[in-house]
């Protein structure tokens, strides 16, 4: 394991004022983005949309790094060279999703675990070799009556642990992602439990399994009212309660932590992130792996057609620069 080459990934990345643009959806999911805009899930859609925001002058400024889909880290763009090329030649660091999505958990109702471990040591070598240099594995918890189980959390935690281990020893850093679903009419304080239990069973599994803690990424949930919730919870309170909950599980040596959106509109990440870091300063980096929090706005703008790509491209710097601000606890409202 290269300690000083993971450490070095996982410090340009959440260098001061940057972070992480989500560009992984698979072929479906991104099928449904493009149909928002009525546009056909092709090739060359994908290609078009992700090629937007990858050659958008200046997103360096607040993008370090990109994760990416197997199809776009292999994709050729419409003019020259590779889509990677044109995030390289910006000092923009590729990364990919290596997971192969969450199935039903066996012997637990409406849970979920995450698969891919098959044959994944060869696949991050050859992800490494096409210039990636760190991933993502994404695991799903689920709030409702009687769930999550202690069996679903250890679980995904574990397979965790194993994925980063792996990671690490192919010289990509692990964006180690156990998301707590927004979905359902759960109280943050619920949420605040569940995140608690979920981050203590991931590091406990993290550190039995020998993973460098200084070399990952942790992708977390804020601590947030659930979707359906009748009463919900501040912007302050989300700050707070999520502060106040990674404080007790996560290890100050954890350098970065990059949140996901999740289902908050592109405004609520965006704030919610710049009131977490105007409480600083904390034990770790606090900052974004956004993905519709970042793409929506740009998405609606494009609309499918090439011809609106310049400013859909002023679309998604502003939303990136609006992010970066609140690396610093410097964003509000009124800059929308």
């Amino acid at each position: 394991m290269d300690t000083q080459l993971l450490e070095g990934t996982v410090n340009a990345i959440v260098a001061p004022g940057k972070g992480i643009l989500a560009a992984d959806e698979s072929t479906p999911t991104m099928g449904s983005r493009l149909s928002q805009v009525g546009a056909e899930n092709t090739e060359n859609n994908r290609r078009d949309f992700r090629e937007l925001l990858f050659t958008t002058e200046g997103m360096e400024e607040n993008v370090s790094g990109v994760i990416l889909f197997d199809e776009t880290l292999r994709q050729q763009s419409a003019d020259a060279g590779t889509l990677t090329d044109n995030l390289i030649k910006k000092g923009v660091i590729p990364g990919i999703k290596v997971d192969k999505g969450a199935k039903n958990l066996a012997n637990s109702s409406n849970e979920k675990i995450t698969e891919g471990l098959d044959g994944l040591r060869d696949r991050l070598n050859e992800y490494f070799d096409l210039g990636a240099r760190f991933d993502k594995w994404r695991a799903v918890i689920t709030i409702g009556e009687r769930i999550p189980t202690d069996y679903c959390i250890d679980a995904n935690a574990h397979a965790l642990a194993r994925y980063s281990a792996l990671s690490q020893e192919a010289g990509l850093v692990p964006i180690v992602e156990p998301e707590v679903l927004m979905t359902g009419n759960h109280s943050i304080e619920t949420c605040y439990e569940v995140t608690k239990k979920t981050l203590n069973s991931t590091f406990t599994e993290l550190q039995a399994q020998g993973v460098h803690l200084p070399g990952i990424l942790l992708k977390p949930n804020m601590v947030i009212s659930g979707l359906d919730c009748p009463t919900q919870a501040g912007p302050d309170e989300v700050a707070e309660q999520t502060i106040k909950c990674f404080t007790e599980c996560v290890p100050s040596d954890v350098n970065g932590i990059v949140f996901l959106s999740g289902g908050q509109t592109s405004i609520e990440a965006t704030d919610h992130l710049s009131r977490m870091n105007s409480m600083g300063p904390h034990p770790w980096e606090l900052s974004f792996s956004y993905g519709r929090a970042l793409q929506h706005d740009p998405l609606m703008t494009w609309n499918g057609s090439n011809e609106n790509k310049g400013i859909a491209q002023e679309t998604f710097l502003k939303r990136a620069k609006l992010n970066g601000l609140a690396r610093y606890g410097n964003y509000n409202t009124d800059m929308e």
